[in-house]
């Protein structure tokens, strides 16, 4: 089955992976079903991906969301606030999540060799069990480049290096978190011509929130680009979609957006109309691919999707069936 997710071409076989994803599932992960049989609703019901339940995002906070008996190779968890309960995601194969985050990243930005790497992630470096620490990491190490490379609170150096590696036309990733890339450029301004600027979020807590436009065009005047790269994950997902700019996103072949009505849970908007975030993630084969996100969003007629939002948790309708 690994091999045939990996290997998605078109939407027919999208479908009938994601279908014969949602049967293993729905037979060995007790938690989603056991959701499946609140809904009443069974495998032989289902003959198309938007009939197939997801699973609030909540469960991985409060339940193991596993849908296999191989022992625990790696266990992430979200970042929380202090007192708050955090997110798990048990992952049993750890080679389903390099295999996504690689095969990903060349789909949309080619060989990673050809890129040095800098991460400025400080938050998430502060603490352990981040996924997107672990997929970094091993882009930095991927990339065979002894420029790559991690930074804390050494900014000016990394600011000295962003120059240099610019000057002398290498392709660079910067790769950081909002708040971190926002103290780069008061630090000093750039005028980068060969850097990928990509940000990652993370403005909870650092700084006043602000919305996507007015943090992107702060980020392009500093960095001096014409564009800003997003990445969109979380802990709960083993897949990320990326947008190249103006926060339209895509995803990787085996990984679907769809919306749900605000207003009833269960039910599949048409596109171009905002709800809340469904995630199909197939390479999330041994815990659960079929997820109810928090976010609010939109997904357009091309399958490209934008984040609009979050969730309230007043406003969260449709989970009355978290008393599992």
């Amino acid at each position: 089955m690994q091999h045939k997710i990996f290997n998605i071409q078109n939407a027919h076989q999208f479908s009938e992976v994601a279908l014969a994803v949602f049967q293993h599932q729905f037979k060995h992960n007790k938690v989603y079903r056991s959701f499946c049989d609140l809904l009443f609703i069974h495998p032989s019901e289902v003959s198309k991906v938007e009939e197939i339940p997801f699973l609030p995002i909540q469960f991985f906070k409060s339940r193991k969301v596993l849908s296999s008996l191989d022992e625990i190779q790696e266990t992430f968890t979200s970042s929380g606030t202090t007192g708050s309960s955090v997110s798990k995601h048990l992952v049993t194969d750890i080679n389903l999540y390099k295999q996504s985050y690689l095969r990903g990243f060349a789909h949309f930005y080619g060989d990673i060799t050809e890129y040095t790497v800098l991460a400025l992630l400080p938050n998430y470096l502060e603490r352990n069990g981040s996924s997107l620490v672990f997929m970094v990491a091993d882009l930095i190490e991927k990339s065979k480049n002894t420029e790559s490379g991690f930074y804390l609170d050494n900014i000016q150096e990394l600011a000295r290096k962003l120059v240099a590696l610019d000057k002398r036309g290498q392709k660079t990733l910067l790769i950081g978190v909002s708040f971190a890339l926002l103290d780069l450029i008061a630090l000093q301004k750039f005028n980068l011509k060969n850097t990928t600027v990509m940000e990652t979020g993370g403005m909870k807590g650092r700084r006043k929130e602000m919305i996507r436009e007015e943090l992107h065009t702060l980020l392009q005047s500093g960095f001096g680009v014409t564009e800003i790269h997003s990445e969109y994950g979380m802990t709960e997902l083993l897949s990320q979609g990326y947008s190249k700019g103006k926060g339209i996103f895509e995803t990787p072949p085996w990984m679907k957006i769809l919306t749900r009505d605000t207003e009833d849970a269960l039910t599949i908007n048409s596109l171009e109309k905002n709800g809340g975030i469904n995630i199909i993630d197939l390479a999330n084969y041994n815990s659960c691919s079929f997820i109810a996100s928090q976010d609010l969003g939109k997904v357009h007629e091309n399958e490209t999707f934008e984040v609009l939002g979050r969730f309230d948790n007043s406003d969260i309708r449709g989970c009355n069936l978290m008393v599992l």
